[in-house]
């Protein structure tokens, strides 16, 4: 993977904050003509920095403003346990991210909902259906401070 330089990172914060934007702008706002400004974004693409483009939608107008997260702890921490948590745990529509981690549990959840009804569903007739769960413990987001997909692009040291 090629090093990337300040025009990289500029194309990369740009696009971050619109992924909107045409060519022709983004080359504006990174001092490229547009043929140039594409190719180094189809660079990005093809190296795997640049992973896809989406929209950004409103959980409320879609009855998922509810967050909850949701630790949960397996019965047993063989490798095959692991797997048949993970393969039902993507399968979730409600679950927008399971991370594995190390401590006191196993996984971490953050699912999204229409209200406590629908997330009481979720829990005692989905997510503790699947094989394998000892424990789980609910944490009910009430305020989002912040909540972001952008990931910060530093200068290199």
């Amino acid at each position: 993977m090629k090093e990337l330089n300040k025009i990289d990172r500029n194309i990369l914060r740009t696009l971050q904050a619109d992924g909107r934007v045409s060519y022709a702008e983004l080359a504006r706002k990174v001092g490229l003509t547009t043929t140039p400004c594409i190719e180094r974004v189809r660079r990005l693409e093809r190296e795997g920095i640049i992973t896809g483009f989406t929209a950004l939608l409103n959980p409320a107008a879609l009855q998922a403003a509810l967050v909850v997260f949701v630790q949960v702890r397996l019965a047993r921490t063989s490798q095959d346990s692991f797997e048949q948590f993970k393969s039902a745990a993507v399968e979730l529509p409600e679950v927008q991210e399971c991370y594995l981690v190390s401590g006191n549990f196993d996984y971490l959840i953050k699912a999204r909902v229409a209200d406590m009804t629908a997330y009481r569903t979720f829990l005692g007739e989905t997510l503790l259906g699947i094989a394998g769960i000892q424990e789980a413990t609910s944490y009910v987001v009430m305020e989002t401070v912040k909540e972001t997909l952008n990931l910060s692009i530093l200068e290199p040291q």
